[in-house]
């Protein structure tokens, strides 16, 4: 999956970037590459199934689609 991110310069220096698609996804980093690899984590976790939203009623159907 590739997603589209946003890369500024901090007034603080250093690079913030937030992912559009992914609304409150936003990470930092001293450096460019630094901030994107922050951001790779950030989706990462953003994306993470956490147990409580799978659980459900008995009759639900968890299934994984791929985009």
């Amino acid at each position: 999956m590739q997603l589209k991110v946003v890369l500024e310069p901090s007034e603080e220096g250093g690079f913030t970037v937030l992912v559009p698609a992914l609304p409150g996804c936003i990470s930092e980093g001293d450096t460019r590459e630094e901030a994107l690899a922050n951001i790779r984590e950030a989706i990462a976790l953003y994306l993470e199934p956490v147990e409580d939203d799978l659980a459900r009623s008995p009759d639900s159907e968890i299934a994984e689609v791929a985009i």
